[in-house]
């Protein structure tokens, strides 16, 4: 029974990370119709736990069930990126001040090789792979954090853009420039013993001036 269970929470986990996967490289689209049926005959599993990954995915927010519809993927309109983005902006920015004492050498020369791989990336640009990175980063700065409600909330908004990470740096090429320079710049503040509202205010400036990029553009959000 238990052998059981692990092997459906196994595959559950694997379809799980597939059909995101999708949703992030905007294989699946905002709307795009998840049959459970199918996407299970693609994965070589049966619709148990392609069922069990797609009420994951409904909980992060990436997939909602529509009347007579079914599962489709989650879109994100302007205001809930707007609202997603200024919270997101706090929230990451305290996690960051309250992370950084405790961030180490090691830590420090992770991130700051995440983010030379980040400026190579902007030679032959893929918003994909840079975006993807991106979260590599914050996350070693974040991850510290030793308040673990401020942290669950970190979570949780990078969840809601997940849908949004493949285009978002895609609508603002010349913000990843900037982003790779105010990288270091944080760095150089945690490296150098900064104080916590220091760091707080340009882990937040970062994350929103990102966001008045985005909607400078005034592109339609996917």
């Amino acid at each position: 029974m238990t052998e059981a269970l692990m092997a459906t929470g196994s595959k559950s986990e694997q379809a799980y990370g597939a059909v995101k996967a999708r949703i992030v490289e905007g294989t699946y689209t905002p709307g795009y119709r998840l049959v459970l049926a199918v996407i299970a005959k693609d994965l070589g599993f049966s619709v148990v736990p392609v069922r069990e990954a797609i009420r994951r995915l409904e909980a992060e927010g990436l997939v909602k069930f529509e009347r007579n519809v079914g599962a489709t993927v989650a879109g994100i309109d302007p205001t809930e990126y707007l609202y997603t983005m200024q919270t997101l902006s706090i929230v990451e920015g305290a996690a960051t001040a309250l992370s950084a004492p405790l961030i180490g050498g090691a830590d420090i020369a992770r991130a700051r090789a995440v983010n030379e791989e980040m400026r190579e990336c902007l030679q032959h640009f893929d918003p994909v792979r840079f975006t993807e990175l991106n979260q590599d980063f914050h996350s070693v700065l974040f991850e510290h954090c030793p308040n673990p409600h401020i942290l669950d909330l970190v979570h949780r908004g990078w969840n809601r853009l997940a849908s949004l990470r493949s285009s978002t740096f895609r609508f603002v090429p010349g913000r990843a420039h900037e982003s790779v320079d105010e990288h270091e710049a944080l760095l150089q503040l945690i490296e150098s013993g900064s104080g916590a509202d220091e760091i707080e205010k340009a882990a937040r400036l970062h994350r929103s001036a990102t966001l008045d990029a985005y909607l400078a553009q005034a592109q339609p959000l996917p």
